[in-house]
């Protein structure tokens, strides 16, 4: 079963950037998907961005052309570029691996983005 560990949130200005990553306790490269979802104070949780084993790449309509999600599959790590942040973007982000097109998401235990001026 795969462990994912997500890193490098924290509080930050609106306009601002910031990148989090998730390392993987095994290869990505053999994941259909991978991706992050976000959950805020009292809303579900919504994915925010996937990239597919072929690289190809998903975004929700409110964080696109502000956020980029890559791989890097010798470190197994899954990365997402957050610019231009909002204080709407605040939530929990989650870094979630899938093995095929039919089984769910596995996440991890999650890392704080907080945007506040």
């Amino acid at each position: 079963q795969v462990q994912l560990v997500e890193s490098g949130g924290g509080l930050v200005q609106p306009g601002e950037s910031l990148r989090i990553s998730c390392v993987a306790s095994g290869s990505i490269a053999s994941f259909y998907a991978m991706a992050w979802s976000r959950q805020a104070p009292g809303k579900q949780r919504e994915l925010v961005a996937r990239i597919l084993r072929d690289g190809s790449t998903l975004y929700v309509e409110s964080v696109k052309g502000r956020f980029t999600i890559s791989r890097d599959n010798a470190k197994d790590t899954v990365y997402l570029q957050m610019n231009s942040l909002k204080p709407e973007d605040t939530a929990v982000y989650y870094c979630g691996a899938k093995s095929n097109a039919w089984t769910t998401y596995k996440y991890g235990e999650g890392t704080q983005v907080t945007v506040s001026s």
